[in-house]
């Protein structure tokens, strides 16, 4: 089995960007193994191109493959392939599951019941809100959340499930080349509490078709997808289209219908896609008995952090579903601007409230 991964580390570096080759061969030979005992021939009637056969025939390719997995192990990694038992049994299921899965974090996080929730990166704060509550709400009862760990509405759910439970961030690029680079914190966060995935080699660049590609496993490794805010024309929309494909439930949740960032799920409720308001309305759609057994549980939210009276003042002029600038916080309180930035910034530290750029702040619960 360990030589076994060193063929498949090496199949993914050769045709990473190439999903259709790599089925060819797999479905093909009958061993990993195989595919690097066929001659250059053998692989060229499969009609994968000269590319990627010389790419397979590289006298260096099995040797850039033990250097990966050596990085992994120094970087306490994990790797997963097709073959092991530990592979996600959902995500085994779908038409092109990656062969390989580069992990960061708790790889028995993979195995859990999960649902994934994507959305725009340039969200509302409407939008932030209600993505925070349902995450934080499925996470606490037991689901696992998948996201892409973008800005916005990823970023959101994942923040979302980690004040209650678990998430599982997928990535658009190798685990030691971050997209984007301001989410290092929420990556190591991840770590602690369930896992960060990528298909792609180590080192591999953050590149625009790589994000579709991504798409697949988000949806693939869940129950059921939900969409908060999406455009007409979106990533978010191609999740959906991947998650009805491998016979997921796809949900969304509505939005304003004068908001360019509300037609695409708007779009998908009047399509067919189950309206989602809350928790339940997620975990009423899957199967039994995963279905029965959430709805009977209760909450298991973390307790946020006790805040004091003048903590609670500030704390109650912020909204969750919009947000509040600083100098409509002084006006409203007693504070100067400086102690209200102070206690701000307790409240944030304490996970209560986010900010957004210009002065602006919202509530978190």
């Amino acid at each position: 089995m360990a030589d076994n991964k060193l063929y498949w580390v090496a199949l993914n570096l050769a045709l990473t960007d190439n999903l259709r080759a790599v089925k060819k061969v797999v479905d093909h030979f009958h061993s990993i193994r195989d595919v690097f005992l066929a001659s250059r021939d053998d692989l060229l009637v499969l009609g994968i191109g000269e590319d990627n056969v010389q790419a397979l025939i590289s006298s260096s390719l099995l040797d850039q493959a033990s250097e990966e997995i050596e990085i992994c192990r120094k970087k306490d990694y994990f790797i997963l392939t097709q073959e092991e038992e530990k592979y996600p049994a959902y995500l085994r299921e779908i038409f092109d599951p990656p062969v390989v899965l580069y992990g960061a974090g708790r790889m028995e996080t993979l195995a859990g019941p999960s649902v994934s929730i994507v959305g725009a990166r340039k969200a509302s704060p409407y939008g932030i809100a209600a993505t925070t509550r349902l995450a934080c709400d499925l996470a606490s009862r037991g689901m696992v959340v998948v996201s892409g760990l973008a800005r916005g509405i990823d970023s959101a759910a994942h923040r979302g499930a980690l004040k209650g439970g678990k998430t599982v961030a997928v990535l658009g690029s190798g685990l030691e080349n971050l997209y984007p680079r301001e989410s290092r914190f929420l990556f190591e966060k991840i770590m602690e509490k369930g896992a960060v995935v990528s298909e792609f080699p180590l080192s591999a660049s953050p590149l625009g078709f790589h994000f579709p590609i991504r798409n697949r496993i988000i949806s693939g490794l869940s129950h059921a997808l939900v969409v908060v805010e999406a455009a007409r024309r979106s990533g978010s929309l191609i999740s959906a289209r991947l998650a009805l494909e491998q016979n997921r439930e796809v949900m969304a949740v509505p939005g304003n219908i004068t908001s360019e960032l509300s037609q695409g799920t708007n779009w998908l409720i009047k399509s067919g896609a189950k309206l989602v308001t809350n928790w339940e309305d997620v975990v009423e759609e899957l199967s039994s008995p995963l279905r029965e057994q959430l709805l009977s549980q209760e909450k298991k939210q973390e307790v946020p952090a006790a805040i004091n009276p003048q903590e609670r003042g500030v704390f109650d002029l912020l909204k969750t579903d919009s947000l509040t600038h600083i100098d409509d916080l002084v006006e409203r309180s007693d504070f100067s601007v400086s102690e209200a930035l102070s206690i701000l910034l307790s409240l944030e530290l304490k996970g209560l409230i986010t900010q957004a750029p210009g002065k602006y702040f919202q509530r978190s619960w």
